[in-house]
């Protein structure tokens, strides 16, 4: 099982470092909440490779079963950060946060 990514580690990497700069941390909440569960993703892939050689079929399907949720969760996620960043008018091509919205924290 793979994960379909809207976004690669390096846009989310880019998105978390604008979004940390300036007030508007919502963005980089949602990103990385998309790293996180692609870690867990990974983490579940690993396990069912394990179980693999073990002989427990409950095993399995309970790490099939957070890998499928998880992969849910995460498409989810992603379509709600490409929904922000058209609602908050982000550059796209150089993902950057509009000017707008750029007040920096104090």
């Amino acid at each position: 099982m793979n994960l379909d990514n809207k976004f690669s580690a390096l846009q989310l990497a880019i998105i978390n470092d604008q979004a940390a700069l300036y007030d508007c941390a919502c963005p980089l909440h949602v990103s990385m909440q998309i790293t996180n569960l692609r870690k867990l993703f990974d983490y579940q892939n690993q396990c069912i490779e394990q179980d693999k050689a073990s002989e427990s079929n409950v095993l399995t399907q309970v790490h099939q079963r957070i890998a499928e949720v998880t992969k849910q969760a995460h498409q989810l996620m992603e379509e709600c950060l490409d929904e922000i960043l058209d609602l908050e008018g982000w550059d796209r091509t150089k993902l950057e946060m509009p000017a707008g919205l750029r007040k920096r924290k104090d």
